[in-house]
């Protein structure tokens, strides 16, 4: 089969190329893979990964092969999947990292859903009730930044959007955000929870503007640069604040499936800003690393 592996030794480190098709265990299930997406880090740190490893982690598809195991999903249905190796024909997913998309649902965007769904889902909800709260949302155009704009409008929260120019923040508004400023500098008074994507002084500035008991997820790094924390700023008088890092995707397939169904409903829209054929990932990942894409990017798997 074709799958895009990674390739140290070429320009773009990656490459579409014949692989082996991959083998189930017993608690997984294989797909035909139809679309997958591409998140920021993928492209930006494919270095760390081995020549020939098979890239990619979101994916939707259908069951060729149900699990061995007599769980999951049956043979045909079509599912979101969430799982290392999506960047190929056919991938093995585990049966409680995929979710049934339901009959009559268009599924080929929510493959730009699971990883940045996952990631805003799980850190609101660990943040407690959002009603009547502040939160921040930093990097609020990408794919992570805009789902939790809706999600933080949908639990009652009032959410600020920050963007790093004013044309990114096309849509934000119509997203739920109730304010979207550019540049952290530009947020007026305290905030009670931050979905932080840049790192870098985003981070520092972000933790500034945190009231007591607040909380700072830290979600992303995608300035790349280092953040520094003034003398003294770690601690305050009054209620503790706290910075947490969110990387947990263990079995996802429960908050895919309710993330699936907020599509379905209409709560929840899926920012897609670059959709083409996965022969195109140059393109996609030249648009996405330069920061022209609103959203997330989206591959036809043909």
């Amino acid at each position: 089969m074709r799958a895009i592996v990674a390739a140290p030794d070429t320009g773009p480190r990656w490459r579409l190329a014949d692989v082996a098709e991959p083998v189930p265990r017993a608690d997984q299930v294989l797909v035909e893979v139809e679309h997958v997406s591409v998140n920021h880090g993928e492209v930006r740190h494919v270095a760390a990964w081995p020549a020939g490893a098979v890239l990619g982690h979101d994916a939707v598809g259908r069951v060729l092969r149900a699990a061995a195991s007599g769980t999951g999903p049956r043979v045909g249905d079509r599912v979101v999947a969430l799982g290392p190796g999506a960047w190929a024909q056919r991938a093995a997913f585990d049966v409680d990292a995929v979710a049934v998309l339901p009959s009559g649902l268009d599924g080929a965007a929510l493959a730009a859903l699971p990883t940045v769904g996952l990631t805003a889902l799980r850190a609101l909800r660990s943040s407690g009730p959002l009603l009547a709260s502040r939160v921040l949302v930093t990097g609020a155009s990408g794919g992570v930044g805009r789902i939790a704009v809706q999600l933080a409008r949908r639990g009652g929260a009032r959410v600020i959007a920050v963007v790093g120019a004013p044309e990114r923040a096309d849509g934000l508004a119509e997203l739920g955000a109730d304010e979207v400023v550019v540049g952290v500098e530009a947020v007026a008074g305290p905030v009670d929870v931050v979905v932080e994507t840049l790192g870098g002084g985003h981070l520092s500035a972000a933790w500034r503007l945190l009231s007591p008991g607040g909380v700072l997820h830290s979600i992303g790094w995608a300035s790349g640069d280092p953040a520094t924390f003034p003398v003294n700023s770690t601690f305050a008088p009054g209620a503790a604040r706290s910075l947490r890092s969110a990387g947990d995707a263990s079995a996802p397939g429960a908050d895919l499936a309710l993330l699936v169904d907020l599509v379905r409903t209409g709560a929840l829209h899926v920012p897609v800003g670059w959709h083409g054929s996965w022969r195109r990932l140059d393109d996609a990942a030249g648009a996405l690393l330069s920061r022209r894409v609103l959203g997330k990017v989206l591959l036809d798997v043909d």
